[in-house]
């Protein structure tokens, strides 16, 4: 069994750091939760939108971010439940799907961005300090939940948090890697973790060992592996 990574700082509510990520890729979803830890805010994650509505009647959230194309309930339906719920909850929408119909629902939404994938990681802190910014101006216009310090929240029975990330974060002026960079760097982690076992790796990282081969053949023409 692998060791678990120390939870994040807990920060308490009312400074609009409380973030509840909404993607249903595995590895897209851990990705996010890491940068998101980094860039100072407090990340939870949900595979789906219902998890995300449990979620939502637990505890408190300042910040939303959804991805458009979820099983079950998408994206959009769910926003507009939440925001008829939530109204003092901002969102941030992330999508491969960025036509100009889901802009138009977005504003209609009032959400706080709409960034298209693969986002670079810059976009996406711009993006939460204007959420949080606009979030602090709303002020607590809902009642008070229980504050729950879970850093890693799935609804999939067998998921581990085990995405909490590194401590720290990036220097100034170092540039921002896109989510495709994220992506590289940590099926490149696991599988150093993994002493080369690509059978392990690919079940570590919720995808099939057909699409970690080519994966690991891509970046062997990167000149990012041997």
């Amino acid at each position: 069994m692998s060791s678990r990574q120390p939870p994040p700082p807990s920060y308490p509510p009312g400074e609009g750091r409380q973030v509840l990520i909404v993607e249903d890729e595995l590895r897209l979803r851990e990705m996010l939760t890491r940068a998101v830890q980094e860039m100072g805010f407090s990340p939870t994650a949900a595979p789906n939108a219902e998890a995300a509505l449990r979620l939502l009647d637990g505890r408190a959230f300042d910040i939303l971010v959804v991805d458009l194309n979820l099983p079950g309930i998408g994206g959009l339906e769910f926003l507009e439940q939440a925001r008829a719920r939530w109204p003092a909850t901002q969102a941030i929408i992330l999508t491969g799907f960025g036509d100009l119909d889901a802009a138009k629902q977005a504003i209609r939404l009032d959400v706080a961005d709409f960034l298209t994938k693969p986002a670079p990681l810059g976009e996406l802190e711009v993006a939460l300090d204007r959420a949080r910014n606009r979030r602090l101006q709303v002020g607590s216009a809902e009642p008070a939940r229980p504050h729950l310090p879970v850093h890693i929240a799935e609804a999939e029975e067998d998921d581990e948090d085990e995405g909490a990330g590194a401590p720290g974060g990036r220097a100034l002026g170092e540039p921002t890697p896109s989510l495709e960079e994220m992506e590289q760097r940590h099926i490149l982690a696991v599988l150093e973790k993994n002493h080369g076992n690509r059978t392990a790796t690919a079940a570590e990282l919720g995808i099939s060992l057909r699409k970690l081969y080519y994966r690991l053949g891509q970046y062997q023409k990167q000149g990012l592996i041997p």
